[in-house]
């Protein structure tokens, strides 16, 4: 049976990236063990830069008398470790057990074959209380290919004082518009990811489908999905980004921002900002008043409200993301995998991730845990209505495709006008077709 879950003492004060040296350096020492003799099998667990240390415990806690686990590192970058796992499967790597996927990776695997499904008791256990946004990440045809381990959305982070200066309520009806302009006339700024990333697509996706749009949509058609992003919710999305980009507002490093990027402006010498950033950022900032970066008066003036919107009659559709376990359908241990699956996602395991990583539960009723306590309720309520009203990317086998073409039409962020949308619609359409090379 698996060991009794311990408690971690871990937890961050840099972005979740930032991974501790001489847990790297661990880790990497156990890269790829294997059984030998008479010791028991090993299961090798792929997991993300994220809360490394809980994974790591979790990996031990659910060892059993009949196998081990071991984690091992994938790169940082979600398109790197979607490279790395997408050519062990395809090569039918029987050592490749459990894996740690970003949510749009699922749909791909699951139709190439390389996931085993959840089935019966499995399926039930892994799904149970799971918020609706998390949720339908794992689902593919109707059947369960992945185990909701954490969740992840967005939120405006912001200065109170910035806000306050500038007679903004930040309520669930703030827009973009509203916060571009409130950070510009008050000598703030708005913090973003728009390097040429998968962050950048999330920005994207969420400011179209805020509008009431898709990038595309049909998607189980597979490359014969239909395009949508050249429409009045695409116009309306780079709007918001070129508003943005030409405003005194825009982040020197616009271009090459990503999730930690701007946590620095938040309390700098200036009036500070408004960030949309990932639910890590709580943590992070109430870590820095023990190192002494920050003061309780600074940390006393953070404030939180839900996505802008992207236009003033259409509510938000904040981001959808997280991790989901998946298991490889090419194990030598397929039901050790899988029951080893459900322990590292388990109620326990997801408030342990929570309390000391800010990595939120994928359950809605880990939510209510006493581990959860030292979250303000009103961000935990935030957090749970963002990830059941929230938007994912297009699920869609075809996602890596989807991205790279969004990318390489819609970056840098300083060259989107009105005619971007058509065009990354006529690039992705011959993406699709087979008739342009990323």
């Amino acid at each position: 049976m698996p060991r009794d879950l311990l408690r971690a003492n871990s937890g961050w004060a840099t972005p979740p990236r930032a991974v501790v040296a001489t847990a790297v350096a661990i880790l990497a020492g156990g890269l790829l063990s294997s059984c030998g003799g008479d010791s028991k099998p090993v299961l090798n667990w792929y997991v993300n830069p994220d809360g490394v240390a809980t994974l790591t415990a979790l990996a031990d806690q659910c060892s059993t008398d009949e196998y081990d686990i071991e984690i091992q590192l994938l790169p940082s970058g979600a398109t790197d470790q979607r490279t790395q796992l997408a050519r062990r499967l395809a090569a039918e790597d029987s050592s490749t057990d459990l894996m740690s996927l970003d949510p749009v990776f699922v749909p791909e695997f699951a139709n190439a074959g390389w996931l085993a499904e959840f089935t019966g008791d499995a399926a039930e256990k892994v799904t149970e209380e799971v918020l609706e946004g998390p949720l339908d990440t794992v689902m593919w045809e109707d059947g369960v290919f992945a185990a909701p381990q954490w969740a992840n959305t967005q939120v405006v982070w912001f200065r109170k004082s910035l806000a306050e200066a500038a007679g903004l309520t930040m309520d669930d009806t703030v827009t973009w518009d509203q916060v571009i302009e409130a950070a510009s006339a008050n000598n703030g700024t708005v913090g973003v990811q728009a390097n040429k990333y998968e962050a950048y697509v999330v920005l994207i996706n969420s400011l179209i489908q805020g509008a009431g749009g898709d990038i595309v949509s049909d998607t189980e058609k597979g490359k014969d999905a239909k395009v949508d992003i050249d429409s009045d919710a695409g116009r309306a999305a780079a709007a918001v980004i070129e508003k943005l980009a030409g405003s005194k507002a825009a982040q020197d490093d616009l271009s090459i921002s990503n999730e930690g990027t701007s946590l620095g402006q938040m309390f700098n010498e200036t009036a500070g900002e408004f960030m949309t950033n990932w639910t890590f950022v709580y943590k992070n900032f109430q870590g820095l008043i023990e190192s002494g970066d920050i003061t309780q008066e600074d940390f006393d003036d953070l404030g939180w409200a839900r996505y802008p919107r992207t236009l003033p009659d259409e509510p938000s559709r904040p981001p959808v993301g997280g991790i989901d376990i998946g298991v490889g359908a090419f194990s030598q241990y397929p039901d050790f995998a899988l029951t080893a699956a459900q322990c590292v996602t388990t109620p326990k395991a997801q408030e342990a991730l929570a309390r000391d990583e800010g990595l939120m539960p994928a359950r809605g009723d880990v939510y209510d845990s006493p581990e959860l306590k030292d979250y303000p309720d009103d961000l935990l309520e935030l957090w749970q209505t963002s990830l059941d009203e929230g938007g994912a990317r297009p699920k869609s086998a075809y996602y890596a495709l989807i991205s790279q073409a969004v990318q390489s039409r819609w970056h840098s962020p300083t060259s989107v006008d009105s005619d971007t949308p058509k065009e990354s619609a006529e690039f992705l359409q011959d993406v699709l077709d087979g008739k342009a090379l990323l």
